[in-house]
């Protein structure tokens, strides 16, 4: 770029850095049961000399100073040009990095804690989403009724230390196994259960396995009367069936899709192993899986990509990140599990499952879908909140994604789902001040997401260790 035309950039923004906040926002309120979690807490703080990497998938910029005030970016650029204000409370960065807070769209408060069972962590997995980098999540499926819904109202009171939550509603599902679930046999029923747990405060939807699709056109109709999306952990029901019936969301990429079942029966579960063998076996540039994306991308229907839950139980990986803040007795467990997989001589279709369904991720990106991130600490355990959404950003990157494509996929993206991304999701000025900060260099070598020390919601700054010290070694107690 010739140097007057440089020139002009800088100076238009620093004008744009310089225009008030677009929102109405006051910093994050600090309760005293979270106050000790606090290590920033100022009317303005200034972060000097930092490296931004802002979300959108553009390259980091070096040397910066960002001004929160009143819960906001008020300003941001170049620390040579951008003073902080007096008073303020300046935080050198030099090394550092700021990123937006992660904005995760497939995470849950309850944890496997016995045989077909699992046990509600709430309290402790919103200090460990948010000492992982989290400052938004939706919980992708509810096991409780409304633990999600009072966690998110306390959050936001200042009573505990989380991210903002989107709060799923108990599941959408028909008949089942499962003991902690409902059953939503006709289209009734299932207006029913939206509309209650709608007024209750739930704030989206997710239909499960054995739905029909009946109920899920029905449950589809009703959340979008409310304003509601519904996402889908699917198997009875096809993802070509399931975007025609206008799901916004389906879950685990393509690892869950019985599009490709020869035998498939309409409203039937072929069971989850079928369809994932046939996902393992499927051509990523044949027609029918090309069909299957254009009628994805058609119909606006995003992937969540929850790469951690599948990586957790497969044979060869690395140890999963965080199990060591477990209950003893719970880490214990799982690593049996793992112990068992790993000595297991039953064919297993995952070895080749994995991969594949890291290659389809990455083309349904090409051809202009929508991919969010989480991680679903269910399966047989070890995926750990907080660990495991940086975790997913390094299998991001595994797939084929750069560093960048991968934090934008955990920041942006889900915000532009949720319908926030006017607020969070990027840093710019006039965005929420919800930002974590690493050391190292992450836009380089994803594995520096890892390092977290300070997470900014709302412009206030929670220590990162400190959340997790508070919890380590008793997760799976509450």
């Amino acid at each position: 770029m010739p140097a007057p035309l440089r020139r002009l950039a800088a100076a238009l923004l620093l004008v744009v850095a310089a225009l008030p906040a677009r929102f109405d926002a006051q910093r994050a309120t600090i309760g005293d049961a979270i106050r000790d979690f606090v290590s920033v807490d100022a009317p303005v703080v200034a972060l000097t000399n930092a490296r931004v990497i802002d979300g959108t998938g553009e390259p980091a910029r070096e040397g910066y100073t960002l001004v929160l005030r009143d819960g906001l970016i008020a300003a941001m650029g170049p620390s040579v040009s951008t003073p902080p204000p007096a008073g303020a409370r300046i935080i050198d960065l030099t090394g550092k990095s700021v990123l937006p807070g992660l904005v995760m769209l497939h995470e849950h408060l309850y944890y496997p804690t016995g045989p077909g069972v699992y046990g509600q962590l709430g309290q402790s997995f919103v200090r460990l989403y948010l000492a992982g980098g989290v400052t938004t999540m939706r919980t992708g499926g509810n096991m409780n009724g409304f633990m999600d819904i009072s966690l998110e109202q306390r959050v936001e009171a200042g009573e505990i230390a989380g991210p903002a939550i989107d709060a799923t509603a108990p599941y959408v599902n028909g008949p089942n196994p499962f003991l902690q679930m409902t059953a939503l046999g006709t289209a009734a029923a299932a207006r029913r259960h939206i509309d209650y747990w709608a007024d209750a405060g739930a704030t989206s939807f997710k239909a499960y396995m054995q739905i029909s699709r009946e109920a899920l056109g029905a449950a589809v109709q009703a959340a979008h009367a409310r304003g509601m999306k519904v996402t889908g952990h699917l198997c009875s029901v096809t993802y070509a069936e399931a975007a025609g019936l206008g799901i916004d969301n389906l879950e685990h990429g393509f690892f869950a899709a019985t599009d490709f079942v020869a035998d498939k029966q309409p409203d039937v579960c072929p069971g989850q192993g079928r369809g994932q063998q046939t996902i393992a076996d499927l051509d990523p540039q044949g027609a029918p899986f090309k069909a299957l994306v254009k009628t994805l991308v058609d119909q606006r229907v995003a992937l969540t990509s929850t790469l951690t839950v599948f990586e957790a139980g497969m044979p060869g990986r690395p140890v999963p990140p965080g199990v060591d803040v477990l209950l003893p007795s719970l880490k214990a467990q799982f690593e049996a599990n793992r112990a068992r997989t790993a000595a297991s001589t039953t064919p297993s279709v995952v070895p080749a499952l994995f991969p594949k369904a890291m290659q389809l991720e990455r083309e349904f990106v090409r051809a202009g879908g929508m991919l969010v991130a989480g991680t679903d600490p269910t399966g047989g355990g070890g995926v750990i909140p907080g660990f495991s959404n940086q975790r997913q950003l390094e299998l991001l990157v595994e797939a084929g994604f750069t560093p960048l494509e991968a934090i934008a996929i955990g920041t942006r993206n889900g915000a532009r789902f949720l319908g926030r991304d006017g607020r969070i999701g990027t840093i710019a000025p006039g965005k929420q001040a919800d930002l974590m900060v690493v050391a190292g260099d992450p836009s380089r070598a994803i594995g520096d997401v890892r390092k977290v020390e300070t997470v900014f919601r709302q412009g206030v700054g929670f220590d990162s260790q400190r959340l997790i010290q508070s919890v380590s070694g008793r997760v799976g107690l509450w």
